[in-house]
């Protein structure tokens, strides 16, 4: 199991990597992509759960959400469960972003899921759901 499992580490990392290249919808750091995802999907969230759902350290979160702000893609606001302190959410801009490299991360994948045969397609994008799991479970 030890050698399936790394096989499939490096074959995710290779895949996303071809992603990241192929990407010309933004040029954000890769950190700051992440956080940027993720604001999109959680939005209102807090600076301290993005530095642990991404994750990085809170120091790094505070900075890619100055960066995201910045670039006019995030802002910070009063956090509505309490006003005490506050939330990022997506700016205009910050949801143009997301849907546009959205859009372009699934269409460079789709091309190379059409590399496979229809058995494998169905295996991997069955295999996407249970990763998705996995991964919200981090």
């Amino acid at each position: 199991m030890a050698q399936e499992t790394l096989q499939l580490l490096v074959a995710m990392h290779r895949i996303v990597r071809h992603l990241r290249r192929t990407r010309t919808t933004t040029v954000l750091h890769p950190t700051q992509f992440l956080a940027l995802m993720l604001i999109a999907d959680e939005q209102p969230i807090r600076i301290g759960e993005i530095a642990a759902r991404v994750p990085c350290s809170q120091p790094t979160a505070t900075t890619t959400v100055a960066a995201l702000e910045s670039a006019g893609l995030a802002r910070r606001e009063q956090d509505p469960v309490d006003g005490r302190a506050t939330a990022v959410v997506l700016t205009d801009a910050g949801r143009d972003m997301v849907d546009a490299s959205g859009r372009q991360a699934a269409e460079e994948l789709a091309k190379l899921l059409r590399r496979l045969d229809d058995d494998d397609r169905e295996l991997v994008l069955r295999a996407g759901s249970v990763l998705s799991r996995l991964a919200d479970g981090l």
